[in-house]
C-alpha cells in the first residue's frame, strides 16, 4: 500500500464536515485557522475522531504534553509527526 497523503486526508475530512453542516467549503490552506474554516469546537472534535478512523491512529494520545493545533497546517504536522512507523 502506498503512502497516505496526510494533508489530503485532513483537507478532505474538513470539507466533508463543512458540506454535511450545510456550510460553504473554502479553498483550504495550511495557514487557515481551524475555527475560521466554518468548524466550531465540536466540529474539530468530530474531525479528530474521523481522522483517527481514516488514518488509523490518534496522535494526541502519543504526546507527552498536549498540543492544540490552531491551523490546518499545524493539524497536518501533528498527524505527520506522530504517524506510526512502517517498521513497527
Amino acid at each position: 500500500m502506498g503512502a497516505v497523503d496526510v494533508h489530503e486526508v485532513v483537507v478532505t475530512e474538513i470539507a466533508s464536515l463543512l458540506k454535511e453542516g450545510g456550510r460553504p467549503v473554502p479553498q483550504l490552506r495550511d495557514e487557515d485557522v481551524l475555527l475560521e474554516t466554518g468548524l466550531d469546537s465540536l466540529g474539530i472534535a468530530v474531525l479528530a475522531t474521523r481522522l483517527e478512523d481514516s488514518l488509523g491512529y490518534d496522535p494526541f494520545v502519543k504526546m507527552d504534553r498536549p498540543i492544540y493545533p490552531q491551523t490546518v497546517g499545524e493539524l497536518t504536522e501533528i498527524y505527520r509527526r506522530f504517524a506510526p512507523s512502517d517498521n513497527a
